[in-house]
């Protein structure tokens, strides 16, 4: 095999398959759960979303990297074509990784990875690794770029679901998005996607992001219009301290928003349930309905864990649902002014039919209402 960048690539799964291809980006070896994306576009914005640390992602589309990387633009402190500041999966899985053809390409695929320590592995059968995460459920794996691959077993000593990958995403301290006099809402930042911080942003809330390990109290000291529990990485059941902080703030009557990670924070801190799903849903055309009107909207998920019809709490009822597999993809409060939803109403990448969803939150937080 004749490689574009000049060396070979690896990828290892926990069930013994081995497969060889060319490696890209950056050499070097990286461990991680491997998941897959069928989205054809807006691959710098999956990358950056810090919903992925902690995976190796398969993108099914078969030429990957055609229009390169943009110039980040950045609004008020908030990327507009990024999610977050760097590249957030521990590598790249594509059929074949191309060079770019845009105006206003700054870099290749390649470059960047390779910029940013990541590696990347091409010309591999990313059909048929899909159709065995499909059939078999996510398994763990690993990448290697430009390095051979030797005893891959003992890259695999930690498991996805036991690691709390909000240690490495969440802000160390506060940061403040100004607004436009509308008020204040705190988002607890796990990872959050800068889609949303703009969606939040641009109806003229300051917007604040704390740790995710803010305590009530430090949340409440900002006296917020509302509060938003955002999306991030990692299993849910690990963040038993968010958790608490979500009961807290519960006892306050505040309008609260749940987003991906945040709506099922949001079934755990109130006694409802989440699962593991077998391989989740990855992709910017997800159906959902609403269960409030019966129509259907076009959306955008990344998840690994779900909520399914009998884990919803007992104050808590249905929103949105997916019709594919009947997961529970929003929920409302009957009495408090609470919601979520589990796929990404901002939509990067992805349609934007639901960030009417943020204009809702707006009128829970102008009402008290759910």
């Amino acid at each position: 095999m004749i490689c574009k960048r000049g060396y070979k690539g690896y990828i290892y799964l926990e069930d013994g398959t081995l497969i060889e291809g060319c490696g890209f980006g950056a050499k070097g070896i990286r461990a991680g759960e491997v998941v897959f994306t069928t989205s054809m576009n807006g691959y710098p914005e999956s990358l950056t979303d810090p919903s992925y640390r902690g995976q190796i992602l398969i993108i099914t589309h078969p030429l990957v990297g055609n229009y390169g990387i943009p110039k980040p633009i950045v609004e008020n402190g908030i990327l507009r074509n990024f999610e977050s500041e760097r590249i957030q999966v521990e590598g790249l899985v594509v059929a074949e990784e191309t060079d770019p053809y845009k105006w206003n390409s700054q870099m290749s695929l390649h470059d960047w990875l390779k910029s940013e320590g990541v590696p990347g592995v091409s010309d591999v059968d990313t059909r048929m690794l899909v159709k065995k995460v499909r059939n078999k459920g996510v398994m763990m794996g690993v990448i290697s770029s430009g390095i051979e691959l030797d005893e891959p077993k003992k890259y695999l000593e930690k498991k996805y679901d036991e690691i709390d990958f909000t240690q490495f995403t969440s802000p160390k301290s506060p940061i403040i998005h100004q607004g436009s006099g509308k008020g204040i809402i705190v988002v607890v930042d796990c990872g959050i996607k800068h889609g949303i911080l703009y969606q939040l942003n641009s109806r003229g809330y300051t917007v604040v992001r704390v740790p995710c390990n803010f305590t009530a109290n430090q949340i409440m000291d900002y006296s917020p219009q509302g509060v938003v529990f955002g999306n991030g990485p990692g299993n849910p059941k690990l963040l038993q301290g968010l958790i608490k902080t979500y009961k807290d703030i519960v006892e306050y009557k505040i309008p609260i928003m749940g987003i991906c990670l945040g709506h099922q924070i949001t079934s755990l801190a109130l006694g409802g349930n989440v699962r593991k799903m077998k391989y989740g849903h990855r992709a910017i055309n997800k159906p959902i309905i609403d269960v409030t009107d019966n129509k259907c909207y076009i959306t955008t998920h990344n998840h690994g864990y779900g909520v399914f019809k009998e884990d919803v709490p007992k104050d808590m009822k249905v929103w949105f649902y997916n019709p594919d597999d009947g997961v529970v993809e929003g929920m409302i409060h009957n009495k408090l002014p609470i919601i979520t939803t589990q796929f990404h109403p901002e939509a990067r990448p992805g349609p934007w039919d639901v960030t009417w969803v943020f204009d809702k939150f707006k009128k829970v937080i102008e009402s008290g209402r759910p």
